[in-house]
């Protein structure tokens, strides 16, 4: 797939930097210190500019707090998981909610619905997280991205493919606490995209469900199926 000059590196579990073609940064649930799929040259982040959460599991935000204090990115979550950001001493919040879109380094960004759960362990407690979240991006190129976080497939995935039509599509495949290879061939069947990268798989013996599974499953469909490894690049 041609992204026109974006650049799309998945880390593991999912974990994904973007970088855009007017150089910004974009981390997506970034989880690399202690991500055991994250190859070791990527678990210190040299640089990021906004980082977006999809929801409060640790395998998805566990690194927030020390990267944006170290780097000073443009943190967007919901809005309860930002509020906890907020007294962790995460200085630049933009929190917002499902429907709603804003604009931040030149990317417009979505917040649409995901079927999961989200709660943050904080000092031996589990502390309400707000919705679990994915997030379509268009970017100034007119390609747009959607990132499912972690969720179950759901029929409203039709309504973003007709609001939005996402190009590329990230979707967990890895079953057990998400969709499964199944699961994730019907998500095609609603969402139409041109292109799917598979994430949330292979990071623990749980997560089952596997990229070829995946591409036998939707090979019907006309969607590229783009089986990266930790570490590797699209565009």
């Amino acid at each position: 797939m041609d992204l026109q000059g974006l650049k799309v590196t998945w880390l593991g579990h999912s974990c994904v930097r973007i970088e855009t073609t007017s150089g910004s940064i974009i981390l997506i649930d970034p989880w690399c210190k202690h991500n055991p799929a994250c190859p070791e040259k990527e678990k210190d982040i040299k640089a990021v500019d906004l980082i977006m959460v999809t929801h409060g599991h640790s395998d998805h935000m566990g690194d927030v707090v020390e990267i944006a204090k170290k780097h000073k990115p443009v943190v967007i979550g919901i809005f309860e998981l930002c509020a906890w950001f907020g007294r962790k001493g995460v200085e630049k919040l933009q929190p917002m909610n499902k429907g709603g879109s804003q604009t931040v380094a030149g990317v417009r960004i979505t917040m649409v619905h995901a079927l999961h759960s989200s709660g943050v362990e904080d000092e031996g407690q589990t502390i309400y997280a707000g919705d679990p979240c994915g997030y379509v991006l268009e970017f100034d190129n007119g390609l747009k991205i959607y990132h499912a976080g972690d969720t179950a497939v759901f029929s409203d995935m039709q309504i973003i493919h007709d609001l939005y039509k996402p190009d590329l599509a990230l979707l967990p495949i890895g079953d057990h606490f998400t969709m499964g290879p199944r699961e994730a061939t019907y998500a095609c069947r609603l969402l139409r995209p041109k292109a799917v990268i598979p994430i949330h798989h292979g990071t623990f013996p749980m997560l089952t469900g596997t990229p070829a599974e995946f591409k036998h499953l939707a090979s019907d469909l006309g969607i590229e199926i783009i089986e990266l490894k930790p570490g590797e690049t699209l565009g």
